[in-house]
């Protein structure tokens, strides 16, 4: 049989699309999806469901999974009858759905980790005939490689351009993105997070005293305010990372890469350097989700740094780093 076609500029949703469309055809079972594994958590990227009405950004824990057996090797990448294999038998994800069958590839990153998986389930036990898959979910497992491979070297040079803004995109007072530039990054991180579901947090940052400095010491003093605080942020930030200047006293930030386990402290980053520059703020952060998406984020990330505002204000500001680690 014919492998689906890839071709060398496919995206990795194109191919995983592909793949799954294959598999449908040529190895019939209940469930088919290509998954992606972060934060502890097996989501379902893309979805090929018949069987258990699952929905597609839906996830269980990744040591819940059969798949976290199959990517370590000790079990099998093609179970007919997956309750007569003990790892399978004993998994948490049985409490949830019924597995009579199961069939597996892991996915890797170019560096080798771990980025999810083809995961293939059905209700009821399978004949022998299920074993011939197993080198074909191999193969299109190192096709979707391949594949997440040329995506990140495309992703790395389009970031790298993008790092050469024109004038219409930079905040004239602190050479961050503007307004303008932020709503373009925001745009094509959405499409990225689509894609690939790489984890990702949002912050959006709120300068505080910045009206009672322009009023008692004048503008220009303002503007040494704000320039403090654009070199905090970037000294708390990566090269990769998307900083943006939004108008005013607010600032945006885009960390990609960055696992929600990470966020507290990546914001008590934020504090510290805003207080090295002698800048006082409010920040507020969330993670992005495959459900949910950028503009829930956005919102939410809002929304907690206008209660970390409010804290301030009440002069419930200290400390910072202790009530994010809590």
């Amino acid at each position: 049989m014919s492998l689906p076609v890839m071709t060398p500029g496919m995206s990795f949703d194109e191919a995983a699309e592909a793949v799954l469309a294959y598999l449908r055809e040529h190895v019939p079972m209940g469930f088919w999806s290509v998954t992606r594994v972060e934060n502890g958590r097996q989501s379902y990227l893309y979805l090929e469901d018949n069987v258990y009405g699952l929905p597609q950004g839906g996830s269980h824990l990744w040591e819940d999974s059969y798949c976290v057996h199959m990517a370590a090797g000790t079990a099998p990448t093609v179970a007919p009858r997956a309750q007569d294999v003990p790892l399978y038998r004993d998994a948490a994800i049985n409490d949830a759905v019924t597995i009579g069958a199961y069939a597996g590839a892991a996915i890797s990153e170019p560096d080798g980790s771990l980025f999810g998986a083809i995961c293939g389930l059905d209700t009821e036990p399978r004949s022998d005939d299920l074993l011939a898959a197993e080198p074909l979910l191999g193969l299109l497992g190192s096709l979707l490689n391949m594949v997440l491979a040329a995506d990140r070297a495309r992703d790395q040079a389009s970031a790298a351009t993008s790092a050469a803004r024109d004038d219409a995109e930079t905040d004239v007072l602190t050479g961050l993105l503007n307004r303008r530039g932020w709503e373009q990054a925001v745009a094509a991180a959405q499409v990225r997070f689509a894609r690939l579901a790489d984890p990702t947090i949002v912050v959006m940052v709120d300068l505080d005293r910045l009206k009672d400095i322009n009023d008692s010491e004048g503008h220009a003093a303002g503007d040494r305010y704000i320039i403090g605080a654009g070199k905090a942020l970037r000294a708390a930030t990566r090269p990769t990372d998307v900083l943006a200047r939004l108008g005013g006293d607010e600032f945006g930030l885009i960390m990609t890469g960055c696992p929600e386990s990470a966020g507290p402290a990546k914001v008590t980053d934020l504090y510290a350097a805003l207080e090295r520059e002698g800048v006082a703020g409010s920040c507020g952060w969330a993670p992005i989700r495959i459900v949910r998406g950028f503009p829930a984020a956005l919102v939410e990330a809002d929304d907690a740094m206008y209660a970390a505002k409010k804290e301030h204000r009440a002069g419930r500001a200290a400390p910072v780093a202790q009530r994010l680690l809590a």
